[in-house]
């Protein structure tokens, strides 16, 4: 597989068919059009290629409505890896490309990357302005004869997954059940162990402060069943994720009780995995309710297995 950061600079010797979009979670529908991507490259003897962007075209165009992100780059390239592509471009949205036609887009497809094939999603949109869309992909494949392939929504439970849903099931609704079906692996934040107030420790759970990227989408307040992934090791964990009512914190905070472990976290880089929710965060009456609380979920979490995939 070939991992490349270009703009076009690049010329291919063979001819490709090439998925287009942002591919944020890369949930069901993208896997989707994916797959169709890799099916079509093999059918045709060519080489099957994602082009994407390393970072959101709105971060570039209007930082201010930039959406929070639902996967970081390195995990993105293992998903794609896993898909069987034979490359995945992720080019530099920057100024520059920002200004790029929608028309010279697509010639620079066919130019650059022998493009023999475009796949899209129907409501996929590019170029200057976004005023490229599927209508001009049709007009053009007839003229410079590529095909065209226009994949229809996913729908799971009569709802069209997308990024933007996925995003407001996590943050708004906490479901994120839900979430992990449409994403097909479980929404993960990864970051530095940062040292916090250590109450925890006071009332016999310790727990691990994440310094977690503010790029990404952050569940909806509440205490979490989740897995943590550190050196390559998966244990059972309870976070909690909010400002802490009881103790009146007014910071968010990511913070995870591991079970049955005691190593110092301080400054490792660990990834929580959220597998499901359990409750609300809520104000107790006393450090003692909140200590009582906490073996409950611990309890809880102690009779789940640690089933994880983190693949297709």
């Amino acid at each position: 597989m070939i991992i490349m950061e270009d703009n076009f600079e690049k010329h291919f010797t063979k001819s490709t068919y090439i998925a287009l979009g942002s591919f944020d979670g890369l949930h069901l529908g993208h896997i989707n059009l994916i797959n169709r991507t890799v099916k079509l490259a093999r059918n045709n003897k060519a080489n099957s290629m994602v082009f994407t962007f390393k970072n959101h075209p709105l971060s570039t165009i209007n930082p201010e409505v930039s959406p929070k992100i639902l996967m970081n780059n390195e995990s993105k390239i293992s998903v794609l890896k896993d898909a069987g592509l034979d490359i995945i471009n992720m080019a530099n949205f920057n100024e520059e490309f920002m200004k790029i036609c929608p028309e010279d887009f697509v010639i620079h497809l066919l130019n650059n990357y022998r493009a023999k094939g475009l796949i899209v999603g129907f409501n996929y949109r590019f170029g200057y302005k976004n005023l490229g869309d599927v209508s001009l992909l049709k007009k053009m494949s007839k003229a410079h004869k590529f095909s065209l392939n226009v994949v229809d929504s996913v729908k799971y439970k009569g709802q069209v997954v997308s990024s933007s849903i996925i995003r407001t099931i996590i943050s708004d609704e906490g479901d994120i059940k839900k979430a992990n079906k449409l994403l097909t692996r479980p929404f993960m934040l990864q970051g530095e162990v940062i040292h916090g107030k250590q109450l925890g420790r006071k009332l016999g759970f310790p727990t691990v402060n994440l310094d977690y990227d503010k790029t990404f989408v952050i569940p909806k307040g509440g205490v979490y069943y989740t897995i943590v992934e550190c050196n390559s090791d998966l244990f059972k964990g309870i976070t909690n994720v909010g400002y802490n009512p009881t103790t009146c914190d007014n910071k968010l905070s990511i913070e995870t009780h591991i079970l049955n472990f005691n190593e110092n976290m301080y400054d490792k880089n660990i990834k929580i995995y959220f597998i499901e929710r359990i409750r609300d965060e809520s104000k107790f009456g006393s450090l003692t309710e909140l200590a009582d609380q906490l073996k409950k979920d611990k309890m809880y979490a102690s009779k789940k297995r640690i089933e994880i995939n983190l693949k297709n």
